[in-house]
């Protein structure tokens, strides 16, 4: 396979924004996307997240981060331009100039990454995600009652990892809205959870950086145990299913040492 065919494809139809282009250089980041780079170019740089036009898949998740990006723009770069023809969808993004957060026992990144998650708590749920009904973790929950503790009114990042929180100036970036959802105010915070937990925070440190945050306060009785045995029985599924994947095995060991420590069981 030819591994520069997006760049290659993608540079006559982004011209128009970028003028001649100099370099296109990957990054490391942006799974959900068929190619994510920083553009050197004469109007730029600009960092670009690109997926081929298909229905569905990828395509769905960037035209999320499209239309939320305007609402979320106190803790993310702003979209500067999207470009689209029969065979790609691209935006345009402000570079930020920082650096994936450390979560790990004793770092100095800790209280930023708290203000950021709190900071996207905080912000109001606009009318274009209403319909977005946060339902992945429907079908790991003990049962419909316990889906029902994972619905609200909050705007949700959904994918809380140091990856997509970056540290740089004047703070933490929260990058990566590929998935952004309507649900309980809490699951934000329980992600980063399990984050920290992964990353060697014992479960009640790692849950006291959480309760700094006032959505996890505000979680319905039960919640945070169903939502904790939830994840569980979900990256178990998907390590059966990738039984070569070390992350995956990372988070069934994280989950399990968070359910075992609130008690919870998740058959």
């Amino acid at each position: 396979m030819d591994t520069d065919l997006p760049e290659s494809e993608i540079r006559p139809l982004i011209r128009q924004y970028t003028g001649p282009v100099v370099e296109v250089r990957r990054t490391v980041r942006g799974f959900s996307s068929d190619l994510t780079a920083v553009v050197e170019c004469e109007k730029g740089p600009f960092f670009v997240k690109a997926v081929r036009s298909r229905p569905g898949g990828r395509r769905d998740s960037i035209i999320r981060e499209r239309l939320i990006n305007g609402f979320v723009s106190p803790v993310s770069p702003p979209l500067l331009w999207e470009a689209e023809d029969e065979h790609w969808l691209v935006l345009g993004f402000e570079v930020v100039d920082g650096r994936s957060s450390d979560f790990a026992p004793g770092s100095p990144d800790l209280p930023l990454v708290v203000d950021v998650i709190d900071r996207i708590g905080r912000l109001a749920l606009p009318e274009v995600a209403r319909d977005w009904i946060e339902t992945r973790w429907d079908r790991f929950a003990a049962d419909s009652s316990e889906a029902e503790l994972f619905r609200g009114d909050s705007l949700l990042h959904t994918d809380i990892n140091p990856s997509n929180l970056l540290v740089g100036a004047p703070g933490v970036w929260a990058v990566d809205w590929a998935w952004p959802t309507r649900g309980a105010g809490f699951i934000d915070p329980a992600l980063l959870v399990l984050q920290l937990v992964a990353a060697g925070h014992s479960p009640g440190y790692a849950e006291r950086w959480a309760s700094q945050l006032p959505a996890w306060h505000k979680a319905a009785p039960g919640a945070i145990d169903a939502f904790a045995a939830a994840n569980l029985r979900m990256y178990r599924a998907f390590a059966e299913r990738k039984p070569d994947a070390a992350w995956l095995k990372s988070m069934v060991a994280a989950s399990r040492s968070w359910t075992e420590y609130r008690g919870v069981t998740a058959v």
